[in-house]
């Protein structure tokens, strides 16, 4: 069974690494989408949402309004969603033995996206 949230950030960035408009400092809205595996516990759930969305609150909260190039050498959408990924796996380790990180899903803006596996 899978369970699923999504959330969104604002934050801005650059690419040191590329010759386009990108190389310039500029915004996004970023929206986030998290997807986790398991079987339903004794209780009837894989996880509480309103533990998944603090789980998750938490890891785009060091985002969220933030200049990335601050966070990461390489902004780019993939290095987000990686950089996302491996922080949401440290949380979820000591939370909830039955969910596994299935996939991190990060839209740069309403028309663009990458995702990553779990």
């Amino acid at each position: 069974m899978k369970i699923g949230i999504s959330m969104e950030f604002d934050a801005a960035h650059h690419l040191p690494m590329h010759e386009g408009r990108c190389s310039r400092i500029h915004g996004h809205t970023y929206r986030v989408e998290v997807v986790l595996q398991g079987e339903p516990g004794d209780d009837g759930m894989i996880i509480d949402f309103f533990m998944l969305k603090k789980i998750v609150g938490s890891v785009i909260q060091e985002l969220d309004h933030n200049d990335l190039n601050s966070i990461l050498q390489n902004p780019t959408a993939e290095m987000i969603a990686s950089h996302i990924q491996r922080r949401l796996r440290e949380e979820l380790s000591g939370v909830s033995g039955r969910a596994t990180l299935l996939s991190v899903r990060l839209w740069e803006g309403r028309d663009k996206w990458v995702m990553v596996d779990g």
